[in-house]
């Protein structure tokens, strides 16, 4: 395994949507396991493919608190299928926006189909920070960042921060 560098904001990268995973292979699982490790070590809780620069649309999510041994999900071509007319609002941050955390409205709950990795359809329903992982990651495949969801003065405070940030661990 190894540890992947993460883009951050801003980089056109994290604008672009990604495309599907034609099959999965070795190539992917690996890729997988690659991006569970920089997650890991990050820390966080959630990391997609675009974030290390591979514009496919995989992500990974742990949720797994620091007391319950590690649960990871490899999720390859996810789709929201249902979300709940119910919302819920929960802190967010993100992996390529360090430091900065902003309140953002998702639904509550959501249906999402996606191929493990054996490649086999699965379905699962999330709810809580589970719900609101995967919105944010499925979100990262579409070329949208949590701070799209806030106010544009919001945003626009966050990416001056992180380009700061940017600077300041530039060497």
């Amino acid at each position: 395994m190894a540890k992947l560098p993460i883009l951050i904001a801003p980089d056109s990268r994290l604008k672009t949507k990604a495309k599907p995973v034609a099959a999965v292979d070795d190539r992917v699982r690996q890729l997988a396991d690659d991006m569970l490790e920089t997650m890991y070590a990050a820390p966080g809780i959630g990391l997609a493919a675009p974030q290390i620069g591979v514009l496919e649309r995989i992500i990974v999510i742990d949720v797994a608190g620091k007391d319950e041994p590690p649960a990871p999900l490899r999720l390859i071509n996810p789709e929201i299928t249902w979300a709940s007319e119910d919302l819920q609002t929960a802190e967010e941050g993100c992996l390529s926006l360090p430091e900065q955390w902003a309140e953002v409205v998702r639904p509550a709950e959501v249906k999402v189909r996606y191929l493990d990795e054996t490649g086999a359809p699965q379905e699962m329903q999330a709810t809580g920070l589970l719900a609101t992982c995967v919105q944010h990651e499925i979100d990262h495949l579409n070329g949208v960042l949590f701070v799209d969801h806030i106010s544009a003065l919001r945003r626009n405070m966050i990416l001056r921060k992180v380009q700061k940030w940017k600077k300041d661990h530039a060497s």
